[in-house]
């Protein structure tokens, strides 16, 4: 449980607000795809890119995109923040993230609650913190200076993790709501991600998703894994968004809309990636989804 006479109380820096991205399905944007979204003009709700992918002054990225966001609300994704690392955030990338927001106004921006950089090194993966009072200061202390340097609140990802430490002194649900309520962040909620962690740590997934501050989601992601075993035999995820959306996490996307309701849902495929026509049929059935919920509410 939460000590929580160690943790400082909450901040008052820039208002939370909610994300506006409409309550449909969404896809990744691949440049493998550009031309069929601008010549098809597909149904889908919203488009989501990685922000790192588009920080240059021009080119053909930025001629796309910005053809596609006349027609689309988009969802900017950012994977390179650091948000969790012990160092001070880059400030370089931090000006080039609001120059981007600035140019395209998406509806929603997102970073991971993880840490890719060390010094000068960076490092091109997503890597797990250790759950403790100092950690969690520190994340806050980043996400405010995030979201004071873009002037709007931003939503945190729940990770995929392979390996917990042995020094955390928080659960990972307590630590992202004290997160979310110290900062005003949102929640960006990963089913896949849940799913994968609660796996390979041998958690009951729908008790970690209870312990979540579910009123705070501002968009849902779901994905593929790939599966392996541990050295000791035992079912091992790897978060790899190179495979169809599982069975069980479509279960636990129900699970999640019988609680908040529709939401904003991007389907990620980041590996392996197919036809645009193999992706739309997975929004299209993340938006039946949608619908129902819709209906039964």
């Amino acid at each position: 449980m939460m000590n929580t006479a160690l943790i400082q109380g909450p901040r008052h820096g820039i208002q939370a607000r909610a994300a506006n991205l409409p309550a449909r399905a969404g896809l990744g944007l691949k440049t493998e795809h550009f031309q069929e979204v601008l010549e098809q003009r597909p149904d889908i709700g919203f488009f989501e890119v990685h922000a790192e992918n588009y920080m240059v002054a021009g080119g053909p990225f930025h001629h796309y995109l910005g053809l596609i966001r006349e027609r689309y609300a988009l969802s900017l994704h950012g994977v390179g923040l650091s948000i969790g690392g012990e160092g001070p955030l880059d400030s370089r990338h931090l000006d080039r993230l609001a120059t981007l927001i600035e140019r395209y106004q998406p509806q929603s921006f997102s970073e991971h609650l993880a840490w890719s950089s060390h010094g000068p090194v960076f490092l091109n993966d997503l890597l797990p913190l250790a759950y403790d009072v100092p950690t969690l200061n520190r994340v806050c202390e980043h996400i405010d200076q995030v979201q004071n340097h873009l002037g709007r609140n931003m939503l945190l990802e729940n990770p995929a993790t392979y390996l917990q430490f042995q020094r955390s002194t928080l659960d990972e649900t307590d630590f992202i709501q004290e997160v979310i309520q110290r900062s005003g962040c949102g929640l960006l909620l990963d089913v896949n991600n849940l799913y994968v962690s609660c796996i390979n740590h041998q958690r009951d997934p729908l008790t970690y998703l209870q312990a979540l501050p579910l009123h705070a989601v501002g968009e849902i992601h779901l994905a593929g894994f790939a599966e392996d075993q541990d050295s000791l035999g035992d079912r091992l995820l790897i978060d790899d968004h190179g495979a169809p959306v599982d069975r069980a996490v479509w279960s636990l996307f129900q699970q999640v809309l019988e609680r908040i309701g529709p939401m904003a849902t991007l389907i990620e495929r980041d590996n392996q990636i197919p036809a645009f026509a193999t992706l739309q049929a997975e929004a299209c059935q993340a938006e039946a989804l949608l619908l129902c919920a819709q209906v039964q509410r």
